[in-house]
């Protein structure tokens, strides 16, 4: 960048500054910051606890907003004043590395804000439960899954999000048949639900002797994890629970109890199952775990349904369309199908660079 260049960046920075600002309605959100510290203030506050917590939830979601967009303001305020000194002390020259790094910046952290307030859909702060299940392809499809599987461990320790495995059911000869974590961190939800479809690989399999290109396809399934603010109702005389003995590669892992949970919801025929732990209890907790959910996105896509109906719009709901593309042979190329967003260096994606999809799928739906 050149000076002229810096105080256009400058200049585009304010106004971008401005607009969220009055879209926030900053002066708005101040009030209501008030209104909230008083009745936190009041003797009977924690009379009612369950009230006094969505009271507290509610102002720390506005000081956090407020504060992070005061603070991008006040990182630019001194930006501008760098620029005016260098500019009344013809020093453009000396001063222009720090004015470039400054100005990249607080163009990244604008982006990254303008992207948490696109997750403003009712489970987007929630934890993730993420699935991952192979397509045809035995071993090959698997496999890509084990593939995926990285991928996505890797993506949330890039964004210090913890995971945990709820259940996980190892292939026969490589890789995994499926999967299910548990992805625990502040927006997981919100971004991870850029993730939900189908992932297709293409590429010179390292199963197949003639070394032949293989397409290989793996769903990825998203959800939000149930928490104690959001009731799912599960009644007991609707499931049915099986108890099994766990699978697994061999060795000392393998349980040698009925520790292996299967639960089905009978009114919808849903069915989720947990082997993870070597507890039948602690199974089962993590199986009902995981129909909460599943029932929550049941219940999430109906409505949606619904209100594309009413909209009178013509769009599948659901999980199971391809999404995106890895090509690893005969050119290197991963592709959103949705945004038309692509990359050449597949290698960072599968290290878990995924911050550039799903910026582009979120900024899609405004």
């Amino acid at each position: 960048m050149d000076f002229t260049e810096i105080k256009q960046e400058l200049t585009s920075l304010e106004k971008r500054l401005a607009e969220i600002g009055r879209s926030l309605d900053v002066e708005g959100k101040k009030k209501r910051i008030s209104q909230l510290e008083e009745k936190i203030a009041a003797p009977d506050f924690w009379d009612d606890q369950g009230e006094a917590q969505k009271v507290i939830g509610e102002m720390n979601e506005l000081k956090e907003k407020v504060e992070r967009l005061e603070e991008i303001g006040r990182e630019l305020d001194d930006l501008l004043l760098t620029y005016e000194l260098a500019k009344e002390e013809g020093e453009e020259e000396a001063f222009l590395p720090e004015l470039e790094k400054g100005v990249r910046k607080v163009s990244r952290d604008f982006s990254e804000f303008e992207l948490e307030l696109l997750l403003n859909e009712p489970y987007d702060k929630n934890n993730a439960i993420l699935e991952l299940h192979p397509g045809a392809g035995g071993t090959e499809s698997q496999d890509w899954a084990s593939m995926l599987l990285r991928m996505y461990i890797r993506y949330a320790e890039r964004h210090g999000f913890k995971v945990e495995t709820l259940d996980y059911l190892p292939g026969e000869e490589a890789g995994v048949k499926s999967v299910t974590l548990l992805i625990r961190g502040k927006n997981a939800y919100g971004y991870l639900k850029a993730e939900k479809g189908v992932h297709r690989l293409v590429r010179i399999s390292p199963f197949d002797a003639s070394g032949r290109r293989h397409t290989s396809f793996v769903s990825c399934n998203v959800m939000p994890e149930v928490d104690e603010n959001v009731k799912v109702e599960i009644r007991e005389e609707d499931l049915k629970i099986d108890v099994y003995r766990s699978s697994g590669a061999g060795g000392q892992h393998v349980n040698t109890t009925d520790s292996a949970v299967r639960i089905t919801h009978l009114p919808t025929g849903i069915v989720v199952t947990c082997q993870s732990e070597r507890s039948q209890i602690q199974n089962r907790e993590r199986a009902m775990k995981i129909l909460a959910a599943r029932l929550l996105e049941k219940e999430m896509e109906e409505r949606e349904k619904k209100l594309a109906e009413l909209a009178g719009e013509q769009k599948e709901i659901g999980w199971g369309n391809q999404i995106r593309s890895y090509v690893f042979h005969p050119y290197s190329m991963v592709k959103d199908h949705r945004t038309n967003y692509e990359v050449g260096n597949v290698q960072a994606v599968m290290d878990g660079e995924l911050d550039e999809f799903i910026d582009a799928f979120l900024r899609m739906k405004l």
